[in-house]
């Protein structure tokens, strides 16, 4: 948690205030999923897409518990939830916010394809901006 700037919940009723303040899924339709370990279905995590309405973008975040790291699963679902910002959301562009020292996360981001793109403030600090864009369909002349 400490890359997220956000505060630890402590207990199953500050986890049920934190969603409910969480309207993403009414306002655009989409945001964060959790994340279930097929073979166990516990719940490991999540991942998904988040519009910030202060950038005018879409990101891509996820968080999981530390032994699921190290596993490949955070590049499997950001690549998943890019795929579907872009065939499903039709988005043109998707952003990754990270913090400088959250070196797994920035491999994370790089591994599912995106590059650079600067530095911004968000929620109080400087993250590194990442970003990919929609890529250009190949289509055929006719005539």
């Amino acid at each position: 948690m400490r890359y997220t700037g956000e505060p630890l919940l402590e207990s199953l009723e500050e986890s049920r205030q934190a969603l409910a303040a969480y309207p993403d899924f009414d306002t655009v339709g989409y945001g964060r999923w959790a994340c279930v370990l097929k073979a166990t279905d516990t719940i490991i995590g999540f991942c998904g897409l988040k519009y910030l309405p202060e950038l005018n973008e879409v990101d891509v975040g996820f968080r999981f518990f530390p032994e699921y790291w190290g596993q490949g699963i955070a590049t499997e679902t950001c690549s998943a939830c890019i795929a579907f910002g872009f065939e499903t959301l039709n988005l043109e562009r998707i952003l990754g916010l990270v913090l400088p020292d959250n070196n797994a996360s920035i491999r994370v981001l790089e591994k599912c394809g995106m590059t650079r793109s600067g530095e911004v403030m968000y929620d109080g600090e400087c993250a590194q901006r990442y970003e990919i864009l929609r890529p250009v369909s190949h289509q055929t002349l006719n005539g």
